[in-house]
């Protein structure tokens, strides 16, 4: 075996490096476990990514927009080096369509209304309205992070429902209609962090869509953050979310080196899953102590193997 030190590329975008709170904390653990690192945009033409070991995805986050692209690249890089997410774990967990078959699965999801791309609008509408008709309705791409095209609507907001579904429409995207869960104004969104399938930390994110406001165009929206100690039903939840897999994606080599399994809690008290972010989510590293020293030597692990 070699015993030159293993070569680890962060993968980012140009929009992101001064905004990726974890790359820098990563890169540090990376190399004070004996590692080479660079943070390399995906989208660099130079970029040779057969020069690395082990290519792990951080806030490539500007995916959305350019996703032929983007999945393009996952192939070409998958090709020369080991990504991390593996590719067709990628390339499922890009579209939230991923949400209905967690469901079919038997996991408790915010309820979803999925509205192909070329659906009539009008009767998606109706059949929310009927679903849920006294809740605020929340109206996202299928392919979005970020919460970046995502609007929360006034139930009586009929006509601004209607132009928001047809902007995702002329993107060409399939859309998810679901209904706003009151209590996360209150007891907010946790998020749950695994690397290699094991628990590592938690974090609580602050509610972010306010009733008929404008979605953000920006990278992302602007969120509050604070640790958190998960609820015993919230932890097992998401550690059912992550058995529950499809098969080439529950075992090695296609599972998950990290995952987030975003939760909120129904308005019986319940927690539903709301995101599985498998592709580039951010994970909060400096909110608990240890969590980049526990991925560095995780990918480590799995770059020597």
């Amino acid at each position: 075996m070699s015993s030159r030190p293993p070569c680890i590329a962060l993968v980012s975008t140009r929009e992101a490096l001064d905004r990726d709170d974890d790359l820098a904390p990563l890169q540090a653990a990376l190399r004070a476990a004996g590692a080479a690192v660079d943070i390399a945009c995906w989208d660099d033409a130079q970029a040779d990514w057969a020069r690395f070991d082990a290519a792990l995805i951080r806030s490539t986050w500007d995916y959305t927009w350019r996703l032929d692209e983007y999945l393009r690249w996952i192939d070409h890089a998958a090709a020369c080096t080991r990504l991390f997410n593996p590719p067709a774990l990628l390339r499922w967990n890009t579209d939230k369509r991923y949400l209905g078959e967690m469901a079919q699965a038997g996991m408790a999801i915010v309820p979803t209304h999925f509205v192909a791309a070329d659906a009539a609008i009008e009767p998606a509408l109706d059949a929310a309205h009927a679903a849920w008709p006294h809740a605020d309705l929340v109206i996202k791409p299928s392919v979005s992070a970020g919460s970046r095209d995502t609007m929360r609507h006034s139930s009586a907001a009929r006509a601004a429902m209607r132009a928001h579904l047809a902007a995702i429409h002329a993107q060409g995207k399939r859309a998810l209609i679901q209904p706003y869960l009151a209590r996360v104004d209150s007891a907010g969104e946790t998020a749950l962090l695994f690397f290699d399938g094991v628990f590592s930390h938690a974090i609580r994110k602050g509610p972010l869509l306010a009733a008929n406001a404008a979605a953000t165009r920006a990278l992302f929206a602007p969120e509050h953050i604070q640790p958190r100690t998960p609820q015993a039903d919230e932890l097992a939840l998401a550690q059912r979310v992550l058995a529950a897999l499809p098969a080439p994606f529950n075992s090695a080599p296609g599972a998950p080196l990290y995952a987030r399994v975003d939760l909120l809690r129904d308005d019986a008290g319940a927690p539903c899953l709301i995101e599985l972010e498998l592709v580039e989510p951010s994970l909060f590293l400096d909110f608990a102590p240890g969590a980049a020293a526990r991925l560095a030597q995780t990918l480590l692990r799995h770059a020597r193997a």
